[in-house]
């Protein structure tokens, strides 16, 4: 769901605020002439403001740590399925707030959702267009470890395995009953979507596919946990101490499976695009090792998986720069080359 507006973009699915909807209205009193102002204060809501609008359409801050959303064309089948993976999490006791829809109504064909308002800021800005430093600030590197400790202590649930990551046409554990095989699986479907555009930057690509899939069922059993899949350091809060208070934009790759997926995606994606991405990958994965305890050889067979199956979610050659990424991410990949 979503469209990205930059070649490096990431899409959103069911966040409070992703790159959909991006464009932050500096008035906060909006326009009078915008009907629904009138629509939610007639609902009991005082001093509505217009907080943001983009591609899938307009966020309203209604008060009482609530927004309401309004959506562009999108209809209201499916949601039930999002509202409840977001009470799944929202049951945990977790140290940082995730989105929660209360409520959805369809008014005169529009879909309206009332869903909680995350607190705090971005913990950075999307590595497209800011540098990040090279030196990793320890607490970026704390906060991080808190997101994936909390994430990993909530239960994977059926409708989690229901979900449909980006790209695909299924359900992730359709027919499966091991996360490591429905992955295996999706790297299969991923590869023959456009694998050939690939095969021409990535030599030896078949039998790297081959590789992947052999790696990734041989793994070992592992907890099923929720699974965010879109870690960026846009889609987590943090407080003015560098805290974890909020993480959004739950949908890109939100599954259940293995935690060290979610290491192993965030060690490659908190920063893709800076000057030190390579080696901010490397020390992460080094850091979610150690720390957390998964195995270097499952980190990298899940960070080739993650490459083949998004390089192409948003172009097809090296033009696009999530196609690019992922082209290095194989090539240097010690799974996909050996």
């Amino acid at each position: 769901m979503g469209v990205a507006q930059h070649e490096n973009a990431w899409v959103g699915r069911f966040g409070y605020w992703s790159n959909a909807w991006m464009e932050i209205i500096p008035n906060g009193e909006a326009s009078l002439a915008d009907p629904w102002l009138a629509y939610f204060a007639d609902r009991g809501h005082t001093g509505v403001r217009r907080i943001g609008a983009g591609v899938e359409g307009v966020v309203y801050r209604l008060g009482e740590g609530r927004v309401a959303k309004v959506w562009n064309g999108r209809p209201s089948a499916g949601f039930e399925l999002v509202r409840q993976v977001y009470a799944d999490i929202a049951r945990y006791p977790l140290p940082f707030s995730t989105p929660e829809i209360f409520d959805v109504q369809d008014h005169e064909g529009a879909l309206v959702t009332y869903e909680r308002e995350l607190p705090g800021v971005p913990m950075l800005a999307d590595s497209a267009h800011v540098d990040y430093e090279r030196d990793l600030p320890i607490q970026h590197s704390d906060a991080l470890l808190v997101v994936l400790r909390g994430l990993s202590s909530v239960a994977g649930t059926d409708a989690m395995r229901q979900l449909t990551v980006q790209g695909d046409d299924r359900p992730l554990w359709r027919d499966h009953h091991r996360f490591q095989n429905a992955l295996a699986a999706l790297v299969a479907r991923a590869a023959a979507r456009h694998g050939a555009a690939l095969a021409v930057y990535v030599p030896d690509f078949d039998a790297g596919v081959g590789r992947v899939q052999k790696a990734l069922r041989s793994l070992p059993d592992a907890p099923v946990t929720a699974i965010h899949g879109d870690l960026v350091p846009p889609n987590i809060h943090i407080d003015a101490a560098g805290r974890p208070v909020a993480i959004l934009d739950f949908g890109f790759y939100t599954t259940a499976g293995d935690p060290a997926f979610e290491a192993a995606v965030t060690a490659v994606i908190w920063d893709m695009y800076g000057p030190h991405a390579a080696e901010h990958a490397e020390e992460l994965t080094r850091l979610f090792s150690h720390e957390l305890g998964h195995a270097p050889a499952t980190l990298t067979a899940y960070q080739a998986a993650y490459a083949l199956t998004t390089y192409d979610l948003f172009g097809l050659d090296d033009s696009d720069g999530h196609f690019r990424w992922c082209i290095e991410q194989l090539c240097r990949n010690a799974v996909f080359t050996i």
